[in-house]
């Protein structure tokens, strides 16, 4: 075969190959550009959104929480809640944002278990499937102040120590014990 009937040859192919797959590979081609422009548009962060996501969850908390919870949380980080709403029960529970809702014995603090709850956010799953802070509070608080026995019977539970250190909370049951004090002391005085 001559060097001009290969060339001939190799044309057709091209053309032939161009006219049966070119549209084909076009549209690959748009699709997957449209898919990085819209990746890339979604991966632009807004800073502030995470910041007025908090402070709209921390009115809400405000809202629905006693003014001493709202003082707990803002002020140690967690809530305590009664056990069957009720002081009298002889265990409560810690809440925590984002970790596991630790069970006490309220006369002794002995660490009686964790029970691994999530509340996921599918309001905005494009963004991130994790609610606020004071929302995933509230959701565990709300909870346990309805549903806690359904709660407690569909948590994963674990041994003290299994997610979160168990002398942290004891040291966060002191700081509780302590905060308590000093506001039946201001309240005293």
């Amino acid at each position: 075969m001559s060097a001009a009937a290969f060339a001939s040859a190799v044309l057709v192919i091209t053309v032939l190959g161009t006219l049966a797959f070119g549209p084909e590979l076009a549209a690959a081609t748009r699709r997957r550009g449209r898919r990085r422009t819209a990746g890339a548009r979604v991966a632009l962060p807004d800073p502030g959104r995470e910041l007025r996501a908090e402070r709209r969850a921390r009115e809400l908390l405000a809202g629905v929480v006693s003014g001493e919870e709202l003082a707990m949380y803002d002020e140690l980080g967690f809530l305590s809640v009664d056990g069957a709403r009720d002081p009298r029960s002889g265990y409560a529970y810690l809440v925590y944002p984002h970790r596991p809702i630790v069970a006490y014995d309220t006369a002794t603090g002995e660490l009686l278990n964790e029970y691994c709850v999530t509340f996921p956010d599918r309001a905005e799953p494009a963004h991130s499937a994790r609610l606020p802070d004071a929302d995933d509070v509230l959701a565990k608080w709300m909870t346990l102040q309805g549903r806690e026995r359904q709660l407690i019977a569909t948590a994963n539970m674990h041994v003290p120590g299994h997610q979160i250190d168990p002398g942290q909370v004891r040291r966060d049951l002191i700081r509780l014990r302590e905060w308590r004090a000093a506001r039946r002391r201001r309240a005293a005085a």
